[in-house]
């Protein structure tokens, strides 16, 4: 039996409605007749924080049921979503009222919608996000990746997020099987690291632990953005998991190619998870060089080995102040 200790990340299916420059997902949609149902999903082990993404889940019309049986599984379920679906959103929230929420928005409207490749996607997306704040629902935020085209807006999107108390995730360009791109990267280091150093600099002076130790994660986006060796071992296929909408159990969404270590479909979660195959996987992971800092590998690390990120938040709470040239990273321009 498992403790209620992993992390699983369920992709639910591949198809999406957005156009984003940062992912090509949408050009290689699974059919809705392969993607993954709720008998693999009786499968899933117990688990302290389950990701539902995609691809844009709500185009799975049995989302509800997924999150019904996921429930029986799971502390805490988080949602990724453009946002293109508000009234299904809507719904799903009034029915689950802990179930999170965080909408996709990459910047303020202009450049969110050249970014989405989605019309009035900044507006679908914000409408909905201050229609769960005034539910009052518990769990409602959204998420932002950043680079070039939108690193100016990443300080004002912060604000607006904080006004509303809403929770504010980021993340940065990253290529992998995942998001069909190999071409993926950050232009000018400089100017967007400056920029994440000024929302660091707004975290840090939170009254909130939760913003310090985001700081500490958004210091992690730009150690990733210059290359630098992770600031804490990647855990994947041991503390975290994903499933794709085939039912192949991944270590991470990260890999150049899907690492799988077994197919739900045809076996149980525990034969996979304890076959020679995962422990082949691990060994991968073990021996990657990619250096990836997404919140899927990064939080359950930072969980795991508390007294790092404490200890740099103790340090720079102490200081009163971040600065990328303390970390050096300025010299690698």
């Amino acid at each position: 039996m498992f403790k209620r200790s992993l992390y699983g990340s369920i992709i639910i299916t591949y198809r999406c409605n957005a156009r984003c420059n940062m992912c090509d997902c949408y050009k290689d949609p699974s059919k809705p007749s392969d993607e993954i149902g709720l008998d693999v999903i009786r499968k899933l082990p117990q688990m302290a924080f389950t990701n539902i993404t995609g691809g844009e889940p709500f185009t799975r019309l049995d989302i509800s049921d997924i999150v019904e049986e996921l429930y029986k599984k799971t502390n805490r379920i988080v949602i990724s979503t453009n946002g293109s679906y508000p009234e299904r959103i809507i719904e799903l929230c009034k029915k689950y009222p802990n179930i999170g929420i965080r909408i996709s928005i990459e910047g303020l409207q202009e450049t969110n919608d050249k970014i989405r490749g989605l019309k009035d996607g900044f507006k679908n997306g914000y409408e909905t996000l201050t229609r769960l704040v005034e539910m009052k629902h518990k769990d409602v935020g959204f998420g932002m990746t950043v680079q070039d085209m939108n690193c100016k807006d990443l300080l004002e999107l912060y604000k607006i997020a904080d006004d509303y108390n809403m929770e504010f995730a980021t993340a940065t360009l990253h290529n992998s099987f995942y998001f069909r791109k190999t071409d993926n990267k950050i232009e000018d280091k400089l100017m967007v690291s400056r920029e994440f150093e000024k929302l660091i600099n707004e975290l840090l002076k939170s009254k909130s632990p939760k913003k310090w130790f985001r700081a500490y994660f958004n210091h992690g986006l730009i150690n990733y953005i210059y290359d630098h060796p992770r600031l804490l071992p990647c855990g994947m296929a041991s503390n975290g998991f994903f499933v794709d909408p085939f039912g192949n159990v991944l270590p991470c969404n990260g890999s150049k190619e899907p690492l799988s270590m077994g197919n739900l479909n045809n076996q149980s979660f525990e034969e996979i998870w304890n076959s020679e195959k995962a422990q082949e996987v691990r060994n991968k992971v073990n021996n990657c060089e990619k250096n990836c800092w997404m919140i899927g590998s990064a939080a359950p690390a930072m969980k795991q080995k508390i007294w790092k990120p404490a200890a740099w938040v103790i340090k720079h709470k102490i200081k009163g102040k971040y600065s990328i040239s303390d970390s050096n990273f300025i010299e690698d321009v």
